[in-house]
């Protein structure tokens, strides 16, 4: 990134929108986030004691400006008819015994309490295993067809059963096992899987109910349904954000990250917010992980592009790992070789995030032109910050905006002070944040 101090925008149009000179207080927009949430699937940090083997990272991802933790499901897993999915659950107050136990579970949770880190589990609420004790002792509980047979949720997803919503004792159930983990744990808050399988008066019902326990509970839902916020969610899901993304990286245009960004973010209210991010675990499952941005040097860099349009980004567990080719499979047990210099290039970005929080409120402008570069600023009065990120396997000279050439800016990856000249250029794969 050294080589990229005199740098910026390539093809970047020469259309500004002037500052005025006698500026006033900055007229910002909504509030932004500033949390960073790193997903940690158990399964990749060793095939015995995940739970343990996690908490021992904990510093490594504390360090890297994670300050949610999200923990895919460590509930016992159903055997019946079971793919080896997490989310096939037969005893949602149980501990999956290949990942430890309660007491590891608490461990886990304290231990990231102590570093200011919140903790978020995941929740399934739609279906159970076969084998969940509820199909012989409550078959009340799910939905059944025509011949009395309890069903799947779709032909897709034998492996599970299809719980029915319509029985309050269902609910009551469910909201039981959701408010044992708060309890039992004081757990921060959950995501919730394929939240749309579920009607809505239930889940404004279990967060009130959540509310009284921690008011500041966390809850995101795994839909981009904006219906969501309405119902006591403070996070939904940007789907497009990375296969936008990644579509950039292998010729698209890259003004569609910027477009894509600022359409997703104008469904989200004031003091809610929405999950931006280059890999989740369903995105690592269905793509390979080495080539999805072009190579794996390409992945920091398109984190860039994921955190520093606003919303609330994330780090998936493997993003910080070296040695991954083809797809990462969630289902499968793997010890992933956790790498620090990767783990710093997030540090260094996540700490830019949290730096700019009041120019990323400001106006955004795209100064796009179509040389393989992501290039936009956000402007406040007195302020501006500019962004751009090479998506491509080679170096990038890029133009200045006119209304910034001669000025000095700081060049938040490099911590040096940069005087712009009409053109920068920019290695492959890389990023530069400047502001002045």
């Amino acid at each position: 990134m050294a080589a990229a101090v005199a740098l910026m925008l390539s093809g970047c149009t020469s259309y500004e929108i002037d500052m005025p000179e006698n500026p006033v207080a900055p007229v910002v927009g909504n509030e932004v986030s500033t949390n960073v949430i790193y997903e940690a699937n158990p399964r990749f940090f060793g095939s015995v004691d995940c739970l343990r083997n996690l908490t021992a990272q904990l510093d490594r991802i504390s360090d890297m400006g994670c300050d949610i933790l999200w923990v895919m499901p460590i509930y016992e897993q159903g055997e019946l008819n079971s793919i080896g999915s997490p989310y096939c659950i037969s005893n949602f107050k149980g501990v999956n015994v290949k990942y430890g136990t309660l007491e590891d579970a608490r461990t886990l949770v304290n231990s990231a309490h102590a570093k200011g880190m919140k903790v978020i589990f995941d929740w399934v609420a739609n279906h159970t295993s076969w084998d969940h004790p509820w199909i012989e002792n409550n078959p009340d509980f799910y939905k059944h067809d025509e011949d009395g047979n309890i069903v799947s949720p779709s032909k897709d997803w034998k492996d599970v059963a299809q719980l029915d919503f319509n029985n309050p004792s269902t609910r009551d159930a469910m909201k039981d096992a959701m408010l044992y983990w708060v309890k039992e744990l004081n757990i921060d808050g959950y995501r919730c899987d394929y939240a749309e399988g579920v009607p809505g008066d239930f889940w404004s019902d279990v967060i009130s109910d959540l509310e009284k326990i921690n008011q500041d509970i966390i809850m995101l839902a795994e839909t981009s349904n904006a219906t969501f916020y309405e119902y006591g969610f403070d996070m939904i899901y940007d789907w497009n954000s990375a296969s936008t993304i990644s579509s950039a990286f292998h010729g698209g245009d890259p003004s569609g990250v910027v477009k894509e960004a600022a359409d997703a973010l104008q469904n989200v209210p004031d003091g809610k917010s929405i999950l931006r991010y280059a890999f989740n675990h369903d995105v690592a499952a269905e793509n390979d992980f080495d080539t999805y941005f072009g190579s794996a040097d390409g992945i920091p860099a398109a984190y860039v592009c994921a955190s520093m349009l606003n919303g609330t980004p994330m780090i998936y567990s493997g993003m910080d790992a070296t040695g991954i080719t083809g797809k990462l499979s969630f289902f499968n047990y793997s010890s992933l070789d956790f790498s620090n210099d990767l783990s710093h290039k997030y540090k260094v970005i996540n700490d830019i995030f949290r730096q700019t929080a009041d120019v990323r409120r400001g106006q955004l402008g795209d100064y796009y032109s179509g040389n393989s570069v992501v290039c936009f600023t956000r402007r406040i009065p007195g302020k501006t910050m500019v962004v751009a990120v090479n998506v491509s396997d080679e170096s990038k000279e890029v133009k200045v905006p006119i209304s910034l050439v001669n000025t000095t800016m700081s060049d938040l990856i490099t911590g040096k002070t940069v005087n712009l000249s009409y053109t920068m250029e920019i290695e492959a794969y890389g990023y530069v944040v400047l502001v002045n």
